[in-house]
């Protein structure tokens, strides 16, 4: 009887240990994002080696990313509570500044990225 009744309680335990575990992982997905792009030239030409930088609006901390041999970027871990700022620069270009918005729902959102002299 007690063997039952410990079996019985040790189920329970895994069963709540796997359901919270689980609960904790989808609240992680939904509390970060990222964002991801292609920088470009004028002509349309992927960029390596472009400096695309990424600025926290509340703490102004600012995170760097040296696009890959496609000319492509990723950031990830951002928080969706705070808007964010992005610019690319590769030798004496730059690109305007984009927005990555706190009204953005999109959990993995793509921001592409023109270069202008």
């Amino acid at each position: 009887m007690r063997t039952s009744i410990g079996l019985a309680c040790s189920l329970v335990l895994i069963v709540c240990s796997a359901t919270f575990a689980q609960d904790k992982r989808s609240n992680e997905d939904t509390s970060t994002r990222s964002v991801q792009g292609v920088v470009t030239d004028a002509a349309g030409n992927a960029i390596a080696d472009a400096v695309v930088q990424l600025k926290d609006t509340k703490t102004l901390q600012i995170r760097s990313f040296r696009t890959t041999a496609d000319g492509g970027y990723h950031f990830a871990g951002l928080s969706p509570n705070v808007e964010y700022e992005l610019k690319a620069d590769y030798q004496s270009a730059s690109s305007g500044k984009k927005t990555l918005s706190v009204f953005s729902s999109q959990k993995n959102k793509t921001i592409d990225l023109k270069l202008k002299k």
